[in-house]
């Protein structure tokens, strides 16, 4: 068995209006970083998973994600394992 340190990156589908990143941006303009001309919010998961294989924690993962860590209707996943 080994350890694999796996993070899980969440973001709303880019079709998908993101008022958390709204507020983020026009926060950031009041602060004056009017360099700032885009803002979207996401969640990062991190987690070890102990198992015998990459591949298998990749599948197991994948199932976490579609079935409670995202919403496969309106946010994507982007999984790196290490």
């Amino acid at each position: 068995m080994k350890d694999f340190k796996v993070k899980v990156e969440v973001k709303l589908k880019s079709v998908v209006l993101d008022p958390q990143g709204k507020a983020v941006l026009s926060a950031l303009h009041k602060l004056g970083y009017n360099e700032v001309i885009e803002t979207r919010v996401g969640k990062l998961i991190e987690m070890t998973v102990r198992n015998t294989d990459k591949e298998n924690v990749k599948g197991l993962v994948e199932e976490m994600c579609d079935k409670l860590l995202a919403n496969p209707v309106i946010e994507d996943f982007i999984i790196s394992i290490k």
